[in-house]
């Protein structure tokens, strides 16, 4: 299953003064995208992590987001969402 994950701060995050959380931030998604949970990782606009996760269910992916230092330390959290296959091409063809 495919999951959207948005990030959404908490707390202001200073870069100068917490320089090693988001170090340890930057490994901890490593390790999810060499592990094959994270599939791809932006940053939107308003400079908030997107990531897109494959996991067995929304437990399992809120369980790995958790792991993740800014989560465990309150900074941040994420707003998750199942994504479902697009049906729609579907309506284009008489079977």
């Amino acid at each position: 299953m495919k999951f959207l994950a948005i990030e959404k701060e908490i707390r202001p995050i200073d870069p100068d003064t917490e320089c090693l959380i988001l170090r340890e931030e930057a490994k901890a998604l490593y390790d999810l995208y060499r592990d094959r949970y994270v599939r791809e990782y932006y940053f939107n606009q308003d400079h908030e992590a997107v990531l897109i996760l494959e996991c067995s269910s929304t437990d399992e992916c809120s369980a790995l987001l958790q792991c993740l230092p800014l989560v465990k330390q309150k900074l941040i959290r994420f707003e998750l969402m199942e994504l479902k296959p697009y049906t729609g091409f579907e309506r284009l063809f008489d079977f």
